[in-house]
């Protein structure tokens, strides 16, 4: 399994290029963008580390330069790693897939592809990167690494388990929460579909223990603009036997007036705690999300 069975070379090179700039202290200092939290410590040399594209010139050893004419970075003791863990849903909701999305890709198709694309992201800075996916429960788990060959095993247990379970987001992040024994930023890619002020309950926690979040909240065309005309079969993709047919004139407004509710109440969990809260649709290209992301968190960071 490659990379490049889930991302084209021209975003592969698009991603590369991008820097992901922790907003709040959230325990690292790496690549010279993650500042440590721990006041006092020495600031002694310790090791080298291989020169990555944003790196600050200032802190290249020019010396080993002339020598093995290869850049470095002096690391002191005060740098460490921005850990970053994926929370990535994968219960029966984000089966399903619209007529506008990219490539005909389910939501689940999407978010594989956007939490790839952010983990390759971060074993790029040389970050730390763990997934935990999940539907009613955490399913699999893979542990934080930063070595290049880490992208693998994150593939392979995003691409393994696709279910028609159902999830309650407040409930399974309350599950998550312990097995995130260092601070960190942890990332959310889900299409949100779950009780409101459970979720916030939760994202609260997560906040208490110092997590950073970015909450990526995605959707396909269908369900924001709910297109259906005529009588419609639908399906419910968590419960099997859950299908009803239904005039779609007839409940439309019905349904975006919930829909706009619903997403009215997670902007303001998110922005009470702090969260930031990143609408994706299906229809948008991944990389063109996760760029756009990354250059607006640059502009507040600086």
């Amino acid at each position: 399994m490659q990379i490049l069975d889930f991302i084209k070379p021209k975003d592969l090179s698009r991603v590369a290029r991008l820097q992901v700039l922790a907003r709040e202290i959230v325990e690292g200092y790496c690549s010279g963008r993650h500042r440590s939290p721990h006041k006092g410590f020495s600031v002694e040399f310790k090791e080298h580390r291989q020169y990555v594209q944003g790196d600050e010139l200032k802190n290249i050893d020019w010396k080993v330069f002339g020598k093995s004419d290869r850049l470095y970075i002096r690391q002191y003791e005060e740098e460490t790693n921005l850990r970053c863990t994926l929370l990535v849903d994968q219960s029966g909701s984000m089966n399903y897939t619209g007529t506008r999305s990219v490539d005909a890709l389910s939501k689940r198709d999407y978010a594989v592809r956007l939490s790839a694309a952010f983990a390759y992201l971060m074993l790029g800075q040389q970050d730390p990167v763990g997934l935990i996916t999940f539907d009613n429960r955490p399913r699999r788990e893979v542990p934080q690494r930063s070595r290049p060959s880490h992208l693998r095993p994150l593939l392979e247990a995003l691409v393994a388990d696709a279910t028609d379970r159902e999830t309650d987001l407040g409930g399974v992040f309350r599950k998550i929460t312990p097995k995130l024994k260092r601070r960190g930023l942890v990332v959310i890619v889900s299409d949100s579909m779950g009780d409101v002020a459970s979720i916030a309950k939760s994202l609260a926690a997560l906040r208490a223990n110092k997590h950073e979040v970015i909450f990526f909240q995605l959707l396909d065309p269908d369900e924001v603009e709910f297109p259906f005309a005529g009588r419609v079969q639908f399906h419910d993709l968590e419960h099997r036997l859950g299908e009803q047919t239904v005039d779609a004139a007839s409940i439309r407004q019905a349904y975006l007036d919930r829909l706009a509710e619903h997403n009215a109440d997670l902007q303001e969990a998110c922005r009470r705690n702090r969260v930031d809260l990143i609408p994706v649709t299906t229809d948008q290209p991944f990389v063109d999300v996760l760029h756009e992301y990354v250059s607006a968190r640059r502009r507040v960071v600086r």
